[in-house]
């Protein structure tokens, strides 16, 4: 491995190519465990020069306000109630201009490396309008009326930043601008991660008090992330990180996380443990927060209890990449429970309780009972591994039919070509298709694989995720991205012949309900199948294995 070489896999690349997909799948896997993506140095490079960027510019737009004067002496402004506010808005700024979450080559990013305004600044864009038939902001691309209002925002969020001390106006437009570019693309409240820093921008909007506003919104982040993982998914994801981490490289640590490497490549006891400590702690730092007096030693230990997970979460360098966020963070918890900890949850006014009991409350509980309903986002069902998602079959070269789009990337193994020779690029793509398998819904694709095609090695493998990055500029776990919607846009614009576009789409399991539905649609015709897979079956099973359980 060099700087940008990734870690070969043990196999011959062109020869893996014409294997049977069980065999493929079978391969791939193995060499996940011990290699993960094999992420070349110069990635995580990349990475840090990110937050280097996003800490910065943080400093920056703070300098605007009296009393900030810089990083040499951030000790003196860091905690102050506009540094925290700059740092929510420039969050926001930096997610949806594309710089954050989803971005880079662990999101399938290569070149460009982002999306974001690359596609909402450009006119004919494709687009998932939140009510596709509503006047002027609907349809399937993005017009210029679409294209003014992203502007609009970006410069409301520019503006906010610059001013001394932004207020009611500056918090007014943003919170306006959101939701309005929300019905023209909803894919811009997710990438603006709208549930954390939109949902705290109304609280300074409404509140006097607006801190016992953002002590609710960050309770709930870690509340939410650790219920959804009251399921059998999230011991898959320790195993996926951790090989996938680059404090792991030596094989051995990374076999550790298997039940029987190369035999048996389900969760080991101690992953299980591992997961069900990172459960425990999510939902436990909340509480502890929440209840501890402050400067005790339950509220030490709550405020490294939360560190010690944020650290965790970084150092693995998760796929998606939300390392800003979590940055923001662990910011927020020192600016909220430590050095205003004595600021109580019962002082919110009313109007804004009841904004924030269904923003924090009511949302995550209808997204974890019905996932179909809500973006995981909303439902605030951070990297449990109980995600919506799909795989998108394309005839060999059937691909060439994106080119009609309007898009700012090509076809990701064409962007990979660009750094590497052929083996290099079938090897990376192939750890694509394992991230997905070694994931416990990623039995369920193994299982209707042959009922979505006859022949595996007629197509080309695509992670729904990778298509959404492709045609939308944005992806980052969302299988509610890349569906049934995004399929009819892409075929109104693309013209697929039968067959020749097949895709999987797997729905979370939800609350209460061990299934995971499944849809195996043809893009031209329409559905083909659809029906429930039980999850505990999957649980016996080895990613590779086909035909249903």
């Amino acid at each position: 491995m060099g700087l940008i070489k990734p870690t070969a896999p043990p196999y011959d690349p062109i020869a893996w190519q014409n294997l049977p997909f069980a065999e493929k799948a079978e391969q791939a896997c193995k060499a996940w465990a011990v290699q993960g993506y094999g992420t070349p140095i110069g990635a995580y490079f990349l990475y840090v020069f990110k937050i280097v960027f996003y800490i910065y510019m943080w400093s920056f737009f703070c300098s605007f306000s009296p009393g900030a004067s810089g990083l040499a002496k951030i000790g003196e402004w860091a905690f102050t109630p506009i540094a925290f506010q700059k740092a929510i808005l420039w969050s926001m700024l930096f997610e949806v201009l594309g710089l954050g979450c989803g971005s880079g080559p662990l999101t399938g990013r290569y070149f460009p490396p982002l999306g974001g305004f690359l596609y909402f600044l450009r006119p004919d864009t494709t687009k998932l309008a939140l009510y596709p038939g509503l006047p002027i902001l609907g349809g399937i691309r993005r017009g210029i009326v679409d294209v003014l209002l992203y502007a609009a925002l970006i410069a409301a969020l520019v503006y906010a930043l610059i001013s001394p001390q932004p207020g009611f106006d500056e918090f007014a437009a943003i919170a306006v601008l959101l939701p309005v570019n929300a019905l023209a693309d909803r894919t811009l409240f997710l990438a603006a991660r709208g549930e954390h820093y939109w949902t705290t921008t109304m609280c300074f909007l409404f509140a006097s008090n607006w801190l016992a506003g953002a002590k609710a919104v960050q309770l709930a982040l870690w509340f939410w992330a650790g219920f959804s993982k009251l399921n059998r998914h999230f011991p898959y994801v320790v195993g996926v990180m951790n090989s996938n981490s680059p404090f792991t490289r030596f094989a051995f640590m990374r076999r550790f996380m298997y039940k029987n490497y190369p035999h048996d490549v389900n969760p080991s006891t101690f992953a299980r443990i591992a997961g069900h400590w990172g459960t425990a702690v999510e939902l436990g730092i909340p509480i502890i927060l929440m209840l501890s007096p402050t400067g005790s030693y339950g509220h030490i230990a709550g405020m490294a209890l939360m560190v010690g997970l944020h650290v965790y979460i970084t150092s693995n360098v998760p796929m998606g990449v939300p390392i800003e966020w979590n940055f923001m963070v662990v910011y927020g918890a020192f600016y909220l429970f430590w050095y205003n900890a004595d600021v109580s949850l019962m002082s919110l006014p009313l109007p804004l309780a009841v904004f924030l009991a269904v923003m924090l409350i009511a949302l995550p509980l209808i997204g974890n009972i019905w996932p179909r309903t809500l973006s995981f986002l909303l439902s605030m069902r951070y990297y449990a591994g109980n995600w919506a998602t799909s795989v998108w079959l394309f005839k060999k070269g059937s691909h060439k039919k994106l080119e009609k789009l309007t898009a700012s990337a090509r076809w990701v193994p064409d962007q990979l070509r660009l750094f590497y020779n052929e083996a290099d690029t079938i090897a990376i793509l192939s750890k694509v298709m394992a991230f997905r398998l070694m994931h416990l819904h990623g039995r369920a694709f193994s299982a209707l694989m042959p009922s979505a095609v006859a022949n595996f090695n007629d197509y080309e493998y695509a992670e729904g995720e990778v298509v959404a990055g492709q045609v939308l500029g944005y992806n980052f776990g969302d299988g509610h991205l890349h569906d049934e919607k995004l399929a009819a846009a892409v075929q109104a614009q693309c013209g697929f012949e039968p067959g020749e576009v097949r895709c999987i789409f797997i729905e979370s399991e939800p609350l209460f309900e061990a299934k995971l539905a499944y849809r195996i649609h043809d893009l031209a015709t329409g559905n083909i199948e659809s029906g429930h897979i039980d999850a505990a079956p999957l649980r016996e099973r080895q990613p590779w294995i086909t035909g249903k359980p």
